[in-house]
C-alpha cells in the first residue's frame, strides 16, 4: 500500500478499480483514463509518466486478498474530502466509456458512494450529467 499517496494518485486508483472491477479493462477505459488525467483541472502538476505506475500499483493491491476493500480505504484516506464527488465523477466518466453500464460497476459506484459518505442527490446528478454528455 502506498504511503503518502497524492491526492492524483488516488483518483487513478478510482477509475483503475472502475476499469478492472468487470475484469475487462477496456481500450476506451484506459483511453479515458489517459484523457481525464491530461485535461481534468484536478491533475494539474500531475507528471504524466506516473500514470502507469500508478495503476500497476492499483492493480496489484486490487489482485490482493480483500483488495478492493483496501483500496477503497486508500483513496477515502488519501482524498480531501473536497475531491470526493470528484471521484464519484470520474468512476463515472471511465464506467460511461463503452456506452454500456454493467452490474459490477453499478456495484463499484454504490460502493465507492458509500465509502465516501456522498449523498444519492449529488451522485444522482453526476451520474445524469455523464447521460447527458454521452447520449448519441
Amino acid at each position: 500500500m502506498p504511503e503518502n499517496m497524492s491526492h492524483h494518485e488516488a483518483l487513478i486508483y478510482v477509475m483503475v478499480m472502475m476499469s478492472a472491477v468487470d475484469t475487462a479493462m477496456t481500450d476506451r477505459e484506459l483511453e479515458r483514463i489517459g484523457r481525464l488525467t491530461s485535461f481534468l483541472p484536478v491533475f494539474g502538476g500531475f507528471d504524466q509518466d506516473h500514470l502507469v505506475h500508478a495503476a500497476r500499483e492499483c492493480a496489484a493491491l486490487l489482485d490482493g486478498p480483500e483488495g478492493l476493500d483496501i483500496a477503497l480505504e486508500v483513496v477515502r484516506e488519501a482524498l480531501p474530502s473536497r475531491l470526493y464527488d470528484t471521484a464519484y465523477a470520474v468512476a463515472v466518466e471511465v464506467a460511461a466509456a463503452d456506452h454500456a453500464i454493467r452490474n459490477e460497476e453499478i456495484r463499484l459506484l454504490q460502493l465507492l458512494r458509500d465509502r465516501l459518505d456522498l449523498d444519492k442527490l449529488t451522485c444522482a446528478a453526476i451520474e445524469r450529467s455523464a447521460i447527458a454528455r454521452f447520449r448519441k
